[in-house]
């Protein structure tokens, strides 16, 4: 459904921008993660045709944006970040204006406007100026009007932003509902949006992408994913840790805790060889040794952690 390849858009010297190459299918949520700064929304603004690529190519729904730019947005609901909107309008008006831009008259209209109100629950706003409207609100109405002509494809950029925390957990859910039989792609610094409405992820930053795959496999890149806490009670650390180091799927280990006569230790796999069977080796060794556990568990990588490694220039790292 889109196609982007070899995409560069530069603003004099700087290239916000830098030979960016992904597509997106029905069925597919992607999530576009990055810094502040890292080239989302000006990526967002290429494929829906709002700005023009310095190079490369856009392909949407089989149509070239730059020289077939009509038939490709007709497939695009977008929700830009700030989503403009004309402030004395009343929410009412400016649906039906967006229904109109959009091709709509007589009762499709009204069928149209009326399922965006209940899709985005406007109900109670509906002939309030625009003007008057709470922050939450103006966004849901902005996502209203990208919903309007029920398109194929939906781009959003910040599609929570300003939202409370219902309001969020209500349009993830219906962004995962909606990318059954949609291609969506939407941008965000939200962590938490990636792993609650995502079926893959982009991590860009300054410009490139740096990681595309979906957020259980990004999360497998954490250095602690996989690892086994242990906490165990009448061992000294040195035997803990030497039994555990020689566990032939550990890579290393590392003492948390050793105080009043209880010992942590995390064992990180050596994912060579590991392929899930960490924790299986450790539980058998305590049981050979009859280590009274406390606790045992494993650990699943963050995609905070792997998003940090990934983005951070290397001199931060190191603090």
């Amino acid at each position: 459904m889109i196609k982007v390849e070899n995409l560069v858009k530069a603003f004099g010297p700087k290239l916000a921008v830098n030979d960016v190459s992904f597509t997106v299918e029905r069925g597919e949520v992607l999530g576009f993660l990055g810094p502040n700064g890292a080239g989302k929304s000006t990526t967002m603004r290429m494929v829906t045709g709002f700005i023009p690529p310095t190079s490369g190519t856009i392909s949407v729904g089989g149509h070239d944006m730059l020289e077939d730019p009509l038939p490709a947005k007709r497939l695009i609901g977008y929700l830009p970040e700030n989503a403009p909107a004309y402030g004395d309008m009343t929410v009412q008006g400016f649906l039906d204006f967006a229904a109109e831009l959009r091709g709509l008259r007589g009762e499709a209209r009204k069928k149209a406007v009326s399922r965006v109100v209940e899709l985005c629950v406007l109900e109670n706003v509906l002939y309030q100026d625009i003007d008057t409207l709470s922050k939450g609100y103006k966004h849901r109405t902005g996502l209203a009007q990208a919903l309007i002509h029920d398109p194929d494809i939906l781009v959003m950029d910040e599609p929570t932003d300003g939202l409370d925390p219902n309001q969020k957990h209500e349009v993830r859910n219906l962004i995962r509902r909606m990318g059954e039989n949609k291609a969506i792609i939407f941008s965000t610094h939200i962590l938490e949006e990636v792993e609650a409405a995502c079926s893959r992820v982009i991590i860009i930053d300054r410009g490139r992408i740096v990681a595309n795959g979906t957020p259980e496999a990004l999360k497998a890149r954490a250095a602690n994913a996989g690892a086994v806490s242990v906490r165990v009670k009448g061992v000294s650390a040195a035997a803990l840790a030497g039994g555990l180091s020689r566990v032939r799927t550990a890579a290393k280990t590392e003492v948390l805790k050793d105080e009043g006569g209880v010992v942590e230790v995390r064992v990180y796999p050596d994912k060579a060889k590991a392929n899930g069977g960490l924790t299986r080796d450790v539980v058998e060794l305590a049981a050979q040794q009859k280590w009274e556990l406390d606790e045992l568990h494993t650990e699943e990588g963050r995609l905070d952690e792997v998003f940090r490694s990934i983005t951070l220039p290397d001199t931060v790292k190191g603090h």
